[in-house]
């Protein structure tokens, strides 16, 4: 091996076609994981390879009831180690309203040492005054506040331009980033089709409302999706529901070290 190599790093030997990201700390680009049940050994190896890359971590649906004992709280304390936010499923928190323990619901979560909280009714319809409720609650008690948009069940249709007009609503209550459901599967839920796509009309409508898209998080779990939204809004959109294992994938995607994105600066491709 050269001296060189030995001494340097691959930013100074290859340029990222797509460019450089933003740092962390950041308020756009932002990657958030789903874990749906991984180990401490599991978590501390995602950790160690992708912490520059990762900004939230939420813990799926109810998931954070079933731990065994202390093993939540250790999770938690490696998360937040890495200096990346970590949050429990917006489902739990439809739960805790349901049965009126909002209050006792962030509580725990707040000794637990979750630092997000998201609100959403995607199985559990909430009124207007109740969801603006749960979000100034989860702030005053100093959680950061993500909102979800979007029904989980692929029956319930929801006109775009009331989707629109929730996610606004909520940023002024107060939330900081508004999530676009598309689950775990992103198939015919949220705006995705059967086939995972998004219309661009009702991407117009979204943004016509919104206006930065740097205030949404796109649930985003397949890869025609992310590709679609990076060539869309750039490398520093907001993605989520990442699998913990795509993590590096689709920094590769953003950056332009992938064959789908690369595609986007080599638009005349001439032989070397």
């Amino acid at each position: 091996m050269s001296e060189y190599a030995q001494n340097s790093n691959w930013q100074e030997v290859i340029t990222y076609p797509l460019g450089k990201r933003t740092a962390k700390p950041r308020n756009k680009g932002l990657t958030m994981v789903i874990d749906k049940g991984i180990g401490i050994g599991e978590t501390r190896d995602l950790l160690q390879i992708n912490y520059q890359h990762i900004d939230f971590l939420k813990l799926g649906f109810g998931t954070s009831a079933l731990y065994a004992a202390g093993t939540l709280e250790e999770k938690i304390q490696l998360v937040r180690s890495y200096n990346i936010d970590i949050y429990p499923g917006g489902t739990f928190l439809e739960i805790a309203l349901w049965q009126n323990k909002i209050r006792e619901f962030l509580d725990t979560c707040k000794f637990f040492g979750f630092t997000a909280i998201e609100v959403s009714d995607g199985t559990i319809p909430l009124s207007e005054e109740v969801r603006e409720q749960a979000i100034t609650l989860a702030a005053e008690k100093g959680f950061r506040v993500l909102t979800e948009v979007g029904k989980k069940n692929n029956g319930a249709e929801v006109p775009v331009e009331t989707l629109a007009k929730m996610a606004l609503r909520d940023l002024q209550n107060g939330a900081y980033k508004v999530i676009m459901e598309g689950r775990e599967c992103g198939l015919n839920v949220g705006l995705y089709d059967a086939k995972g796509k998004m219309a661009d009309e009702d991407l117009q409508v979204i943004m016509n409302y919104i206006g930065d898209p740097s205030l949404i998080i796109w649930e985003a779990p397949l890869k025609i999706q992310q590709q679609d939204l990076i060539t869309r809004f750039g490398s520093d959109v907001n993605l989520g529901n990442i699998p913990p294992q795509e993590v590096l994938a689709v920094e590769a995607l953003r950056v332009g070290l992938r064959a789908d994105t690369l595609q986007l600066v080599i638009t005349d491709p001439e032989e070397i």
